[in-house]
């Protein structure tokens, strides 16, 4: 099973959030034992680290990120994946068109993420952290 797991899903994990960071352990856990493989983009890494600015250290955001990216792997972000992204009209968040595009380089089974709506017409099934649980506990 290969999924893309969404940067809100990583920020999830990195800051234990008490709604969702129950779901985003266990996947982060079973990509680190190789249950899953789980990929985040490129570009997960760097804004998470914008984002945690607040509650983090340079040094902490840092060694936190660097435990990620030895647990999943990294897809690259290059020209094409962000023009595509550009002159795809269903997605109007770059974001958002990034993520698909690394997606659909590993041929991913799954994005997991809490934003279902936004991949609605990605072409890859989005699923919620709980769902993707729930459906590998099957």
């Amino acid at each position: 099973m290969v999924i893309l797991i969404d940067t809100n899903i990583l920020l999830d994990f990195l800051q234990n959030r008490e709604t969702n960071g129950e779901f985003a352990n266990k996947i982060i856990e079973m990509c680190a034992k190789k249950t899953i493989s789980g990929f985040m983009a490129a570009h997960s890494i760097s804004n998470a680290f914008y984002i945690l600015r607040k509650d983090y250290s340079v040094k902490e955001r840092k060694e936190m990120l660097l435990g990620l990216c030895y647990i999943i792997d990294i897809v690259d972000i290059d020209k094409q994946k962000i023009i595509t992204s550009l002159l795809n009209e269903d997605f109007a968040d770059i974001e958002d068109g990034l993520q698909i595009e690394c997606a659909k380089r590993v041929n991913a089974d799954y994005i997991v993420t809490r934003d279902l709506s936004d991949f609605s017409s990605s072409g890859i099934e989005a699923i919620s952290p709980r769902d993707f649980i729930k459906k590998l506990s099957l």
